[in-house]
């Protein structure tokens, strides 16, 4: 029964990603079309330091909601379980009120001297309300966790994401024409309408299902402090999150400044940075939603036989993930240096970020190796592995983007985010094949799809150019028949089996 459960939350996670992920691009594409890679570039420089503040404001009490409640669920009452989740929105609600009230006041002096963009003001007001609804929110998530129940969060993000899009939609149009600072507060005023509407959705919810507590016939309350047993789960976490999200905020806003610093404009600095960040890797990172989805149904039997020790499932396990996401992550890498340009032009009519999603497809397999392993290695217990990985991984880009940008701009960011990709890759991968204890076959896993992949697209390409074929026609039908072919060589080498393709569907 536990296992059924495991596998329908599993599925309702999955297709809610899936969803969330196509809304998302469909989203930014037409946000991209509007505001421009200019305004996509202060939107993600506000929004990152947003983030940083959010973890402050809602840090690791989701966490703690979830194991202090799954606790009263078994030994407690509908009454404790009430006392814990009053004492969190106490606490979320009052860390949110401070940090709200610090970004309003000072709003003028964190855009002109932090993030470097006076635009940036107005945007930070239209988006601090939204902490309030973000730290609820948190709360009632943890709930539904500790209750095993991942419909009413996961609806509540696809009913988050519609609202957020129809505000935006709205208000764009009525303030966009004003220029890039009301265009981009109109966003994440947008941003904060839908947290809004998503926490009363939540909370409706939730007092819905705490009338089904009324069972519970355990102890009458909890028998601890609940703000410092909160205070207690939450502080570590927060502070690991807190270090994580300091750093990339503090790359994000250190990449237009260097830019500058090496010879072009503040405008054009911006647009690099929104046609990197939030145009060329959201359609980098699409395909794997597929890849998502088969690995959010692997990684519960992964942590199930890491609680029971069973190393030779974790292995014949791991070793899957990997190879799936290897095969699947060689092939797109492929697709998209090959078709980088012309899917540019089709998505944001837009041949500059084209060239962006060509000139990181290289980079494709080990984003989603890494990706993955950082899911798998937190499903073994061994997040702090992956935190003291990503902690290094931060501080090093800092330091390249201090001194490498001022000389090399745009050429020396790119070369960044090969070298950061290639490392934390290696990090991750390595820790994992040793708690894992796999051998990962180069050959079959690596060098002989690697062939393939690039064979197969090249062959297609040439065959395809020389029809004279719209760029959407030509796009879609090297994908089509590259995948196909691609995927009929790896069943002939015997790299995947039927045996393999049967296993991994049931």
């Amino acid at each position: 029964m536990k296992k059924v459960v495991f596998i329908k939350n599993a599925l309702v996670l999955t297709i809610t990603s899936l969803i969330l992920r196509l809304l998302g691009v469909f989203f930014k594409i037409w946000l991209a079309k509007r505001i421009g890679s200019e305004g996509i570039g202060l939107y993600q420089l506000v929004f990152s330091f947003y983030v940083l503040v959010a973890t402050f404001a809602t840090g690791g009490i989701s966490t703690a909601v979830t194991r202090l409640v799954a606790d009263e669920l078994i030994l407690g009452s509908r009454r404790g379980v009430k006392k814990i989740m009053r004492r969190s929105f106490s606490l979320t609600i009052f860390i949110a009120a401070a940090s709200c009230l610090a970004i309003f006041v000072f709003a003028s002096p964190i855009a002109r001297f932090l993030i470097g963009n006076t635009d940036a003001a107005a945007s930070l007001r239209a988006l601090s309300f939204s902490l309030f609804f973000m730290g609820v929110s948190s709360c009632i998530k943890g709930y539904f966790i500790a209750r095993r129940k991942t419909l009413p969060p996961s609806s509540a993000q696809i009913f988050e994401q519609i609202i957020r899009i129809v505000s935006v939609f709205f208000l764009v149009g009525r303030f966009g024409q004003h220029g890039i600072a009301y265009s981009c507060a109109a966003v994440l005023l947008g941003d904060t309408i839908a947290e809004a509407a998503s926490c009363i959705y939540l909370y409706l919810f939730y007092r819905s299902d705490t009338n089904n507590l009324a069972t519970l016939n355990g102890r009458a309350a909890p028998p601890f402090s609940v703000f410092k047993k909160i205070l207690h789960i939450a502080g570590p976490i927060t502070s690991g999150r807190y270090i994580n999200s300091g750093l990339r905020t503090l790359e994000n806003i250190l990449v237009p400044k260097k830019l500058v610093e090496f010879g072009i404009t503040n405008a054009s600095a911006l647009s690099f940075f929104g046609m990197i960040k939030g145009m060329a890797l959201p359609i980098l990172f699409f395909p794997s939603t597929l890849l998502g989805a088969i690995t959010t149904l692997l990684i519960p039997e992964i942590s199930e036989a890491a609680a029971t020790s069973n190393r030779k499932i974790i292995s014949r396990l791991v070793s899957q993930v990997i190879k799936i996401t290897l095969l699947i992550g060689l092939v797109f890498g492929a697709l998209f240096f090959i078709c980088g340009e012309p899917l540019g032009r089709i998505i944001y009519n837009d041949a500059s970020v084209g060239r962006l999603i060509k000139y990181l497809a290289p980079l494709v397999p080990l984003m989603y190796l890494d990706s993955i392993s950082d899911g798998i290695l937190k499903g073994l217990d061994l997040q702090m592995a992956t935190f003291r990985h990503s902690v290094i991984d931060s501080s090093a880009r800092i330091v390249l983007i201090f001194f490498l940008l001022p000389i090399y701009g745009e050429a020396g960011f790119i070369a960044i985010m090969y070298l950061s990709n290639l490392f934390t890759c290696l990090l991750n991968l390595i820790r994992l094949i040793r708690e894992a204890k796999i051998k990962l076959d180069l050959l079959n896993a690596v060098l002989l799809p690697s062939f393939y992949a690039v064979g197969i697209t090249l062959f297609f390409s040439s065959v395809f150019s020389r029809l004279f074929l719209s760029d959407l026609m030509y796009v879609g039908l090297v994908a089509v028949f590259s995948l196909i072919l691609y995927f009929v060589f790896l069943l002939m080498s015997k790299i995947v089996t039927k045996e393999e393709i049967q296993g991994l569907v049931r």
